[in-house]
């Protein structure tokens, strides 16, 4: 580009931002520097000619549309607009602060994903509080004002991770994800939920089960993926699709967290902005979903890759595989839904998370195709999961087996897969 595109640039960039608007000879007084070929820097003061400030709000959101302007203007690569979905990413001094204590991602990454793990097995707003400081995060909760007792919001911190004052620095929520603030997860839960007030609470955890239970465990959460996956391809509803999309970031994130795979946690991080609405909006619930989050929960409840050590190398097996593959064919639907509703990145994210557990099913060693397996009874994971989220497992299951047979056997009719 030459000098006078680059100005021009520089000149749309200002006025989008509203820092110095065309046409208004009081704007803030700015400069353009360029020494490279493929970028420039621009330096603006924030003080109008008048005396007064301009109005920089939003600022990101419109630099960006600016941005848009001048690629299409310029015929330049088209890249993707905001919407609203990405979460908040850790500073230059979080990054430097993570590489100066040999951390090998910055706390607020790894606290994002212990969250968005503990909110798809916790049941009730209690057991969210309980499983963070199961897991040694602390926790520490804002209480109204107006109505003592009453939690407003919350924040976690990792242990050790202090600021110069030797102080844990805390983490909130909405700092981590849109759709983990208190209220959104509320939402999630379900209305049922009832506001909990400070009390104590305590959970007894549960037993840790054997290799075979495990294994059904497995066996059902690819039963539901391979429906979920079914439902995204022949349904049009949005809600559904949303609502398959958020479930599947849930049963990612179990998965990765109970098997200790760092690979897997990485593609769940990749994932979640394909899966989340914008401002983090919970979408409508639907059964398809509704089932994606039984099979996480009973992942979750049954321990898996928490019992014995010899165990975990029998983890990785088939029934995890056609586990994987199931959710591979869901995130290329999620993919194809972003890119309907124009949304770039989000597509771009499935696109990327589908490609990586790829990787993931391939270094296996154990090639299978996404066809859901035939479901064994579920007896002990049933049983200790058997409590709402977001309806009762027990007739979760009925439904997922009345009601959503005929899809999974459909489905086998297009996709031939290894007999069980």
């Amino acid at each position: 580009m030459t000098d006078e595109e680059w100005a021009d640039v520089a000149e749309e960039l200002m006025h989008q931002t509203g820092i110095a608007p065309r046409g208004d000879a009081e704007a803030c007084r700015w400069i353009a520097v360029r020494h490279a070929d493929d970028h420039i820097h621009v330096v603006a003061t924030l003080a109008r000619e008048d005396g007064r400030r301009p109005n920089v709000t939003r600022d990101y959101l419109k630099a960006r549309m600016a941005c848009q302007v001048v690629e299409r203007r310029y015929g330049l690569f088209r890249t993707a607009p905001a919407d609203r979905t990405a979460a908040p990413r850790p500073s230059r001094a979080e990054r430097e602060r993570a590489e100066r204590a040999g951390l090998e991602e910055p706390p607020r990454v790894s606290l994002r994903r212990q969250v968005a793990t503990v909110a798809a097995v916790a049941e009730s707003e209690d057991a969210f509080f309980v499983g963070l400081r199961e897991r040694g995060l602390l926790v520490r909760l804002r209480f109204s004002v107006q109505t003592p007792g009453q939690i407003t919001g919350y924040a976690v911190a990792v242990p050790g991770y202090t600021n110069s004052a030797k102080a844990p620095i805390y983490f909130s929520g909405g700092k981590l994800a849109a759709d983990l603030t208190l209220p959104k997860l509320r939402q999630r839960w379900g209305a049922w939920a009832a506001v909990p007030t400070a009390r104590r609470v305590t959970r007894t955890r549960q037993p840790v089960l054997d290799h075979e239970a495990r294994t059904a465990a497995y066996r059902e959460a690819a039963h539901a993926a391979a429906t979920a996956a079914w439902h995204m391809r022949h349904t049009s509803d949005p809600g559904v699709r949303a609502d398959v999309a958020s479930a599947a970031s849930d049963v990612l994130h179990v998965t990765a967290d109970i098997t200790g795979n760092r690979e897997l946690a990485k593609v769940a991080d990749v994932y979640d902005r394909a899966a989340r609405e914008p401002f983090g909006r919970p979408s409508p619930t639907s059964s398809s979903g509704n089932g994606l989050r039984v099979a996480a929960r009973i992942m979750a409840v049954t321990n898996i890759g928490r019992g014995d050590q010899r165990d975990r190398s029998r983890d990785l097996t088939v029934e995890l595989l056609f586990l994987i593959a199931n959710l591979v064919e869901i995130m290329d639907a999620v993919a194809a839904h972003r890119e309907s509703q124009q949304r770039a990145a989000q597509a771009g994210a499935a696109r990327q998370a589908a490609g990586r557990l790829r990787t993931v099913e391939r270094q296996a060693s154990l090639p299978v195709r996404p066809t859901p397996p035939r479901v064994a009874e579920v007896q002990d994971a049933g049983r200790l999961a058997a409590e709402s989220f977001p309806i009762p497992l027990s007739d979760g299951l009925r439904r997922e087996s009345a009601g959503l047979s005929r899809p999974a056997r459909d489905h086998q009719l297009h996709r031939r897969g290894p007999k069980r």
